[in-house]
């Protein structure tokens, strides 16, 4: 396959599996096939395109509308992008064989399959832009598929979380609009790389420098970074358990992606760029308060998907922490953080609406007793806690020791212990999780619902995978520093 048809694929795809989805909405067997059918073509070609492109070649796509450089609208794959894109395509996938059992037919009759397809279009179209502006269109209709998933079944809650979920992203997009602006009015183009080579040849000004704080406020809203961070969990527990977990793997981890891509390959951070020094103590505060705030109000909730929402959010703390390291290491550790946590808080939330779903209650003071009665459950679920805990040899240990390794060989050995510190409240809140919804007898002695295969199966693909990562984490630390490399290469 030529390599421009290569990299429109994994847009493509499922923008086109949302036309049929959406044209088969009235008959729920073949929009459910049509889903299963996309994603299970996005992965096979997400995985082609990562092959090319994992020894840090940089493949071009189309620009479109005929215009020429840096008028046209350019897309790339390279790493970390396309790494990302194949981690979408596996968490997907999984969603939808977990949906099996969890997307009834009124569900998909009122869209489920076509907005879901819709919202993987788009976040793949961010991890693939070279556009700045194209990045906030992505953003913006993956904003408008999330809102359709939040409401899907029209209730007064959903309702409630999904106006949250628009106001605070209208106001993110209003940042990034301002800031895109700015930085057109700065370097006279959107193309990322053209603007990180202007960013280069002229000395620092204060349109840049505005330009750089409105484009952190807005990408920072987007993926929830303290003190941005309450609107998140009062809108993910409203949705079904497969759009969350959707949305806890991808939506967060799609704004740092944004943040990584601004500060990184526009600004230079990581690479000796001129606005580094000035930024560096904003991301490190900013990344602190949120490690620490979010894992302790984890520890607060006794609601399963208000207490992941939380660990969510602490978790891209640790992203934004390595970026903040502004070394080429640092920029590796988050990149490695980024995929293991997109995969581990996917299952996760998979794994708490099975619970829901044996118990009854989102309450995990009702629940227990998985371990005697869904052994394989309790076992697949295991993985994903400890891994989200730091406990060795799994994905989580390895993404927690490179970021706090080099926040001690960077200078930041404060930003280190404060990672420490909130990886033990992790421990400890995840710890209490299993405990209280495996280990624990169920409360009243009350018989649970038997759990459906295909959701041991989803839980199995993001089990196995954060398992690989774990025992053979050094593919991906190379990955990852090829990422890093790509990055900085872009001015």
């Amino acid at each position: 396959m030529p390599d421009a048809l290569l990299v429109m694929t994994p847009v493509a795809v499922p923008f086109i599996g949302a036309v049929l989805a959406l044209l088969a909405r009235g008959r729920p067997a073949l929009t459910r096939a049509v889903g299963l059918i996309a994603l299970a073509a996005l992965a096979a070609l997400s995985l082609a395109l990562f092959w090319r492109t994992a020894g840090g070649v940089r493949l071009v796509g189309s620009v479109f509308g005929g215009w020429p450089q840096p008028f046209g609208i350019g897309f790339v794959a390279a790493l970390p992008g396309a790494a990302l894109v194949l981690v979408t395509a596996l968490v997907a996938l999984a969603s939808a064989i977990y949906a099996l059992g969890d997307i009834g037919p009124r569900r998909r009759r009122s869209g489920y399959d076509a907005l879901m397809l819709a919202m993987i279009g788009a976040v793949n179209g961010a991890f693939l832009t070279d556009d700045l502006f194209n990045l906030y269109v992505w953003f913006e209709l993956a904003l408008v598929s999330a809102l359709g998933l939040l409401t899907i079944d029209r209730r007064r809650t959903q309702i409630d979380g999904a106006i949250r979920y628009a106001t605070f992203g209208m106001l993110g997009a209003t940042f990034i609009l301002l800031g895109i602006g700015m930085m057109y009015g700065s370097t006279g183009t959107l193309d990322i790389s053209r603007a990180a080579a202007a960013l280069a040849d002229q000395p620092r000004s204060a349109a840049t420098v505005i330009a750089a704080a409105l484009l952190l406020g807005g990408f920072a809203l987007k993926a929830g970074l303290f003190p941005f961070h309450l609107w998140l969990p009062a809108s993910y527990h409203t949705a079904p358990v497969t759009v969350a977990a959707l949305f806890a793997g991808l939506l967060t981890k799609m704004g740092f992606y944004a943040l990584l891509l601004v500060f990184a390959g526009l600004y230079g951070v990581g690479s000796g760029g001129l606005p580094a020094e000035q930024l560096m103590p904003a991301l490190g505060l900013i990344a602190a308060a949120t490690m620490v705030v979010c894992a302790a109000g984890a520890l607060a909730q006794t609601d399963m998907r208000r207490l992941l929402a939380y660990h969510v959010i602490a978790q891209v703390g640790y992203m934004m922490a390595a970026l903040a390291l502004a070394t080429r290491e640092g920029l590796a550790a988050a990149v490695f953080y980024m995929v293991h946590s997109i995969i581990v808080q996917a299952n996760l939330f998979l794994g708490a609406g099975l619970i829901r779903r044996a118990s009854g209650s989102w309450d995990l003071t009702r629940t227990g007793g998985m371990v005697r009665q869904e052994p394989l459950f309790a076992l697949l679920f295991a993985v994903p806690v400890l891994s989200l805990a730091g406990i060795p040899p799994l994905s989580g240990f390895f993404a927690k020791l490179i970021m706090i390794r080099e926040s001690f060989d960077a200078g930041m050995p404060w930003l280190g212990a404060i990672g420490l510190l909130a990886g033990l409240m992790t421990i400890v809140s995840m710890a209490l999780f299993w405990s209280d919804a495996c280990w624990k007898d169920p409360r009243n002695g009350r018989t649970q619902r038997p759990l459906p295969r295909s959701g041991l199966l989803a839980m199995g693909m993001l089990s196995g995978a954060t398992l690989a990562i774990g025992l053979a984490p050094g593919w991906l630390l190379n990955v990852a520093r090829l990422s890093a490399r790509s990055l900085g290469e872009l001015g």
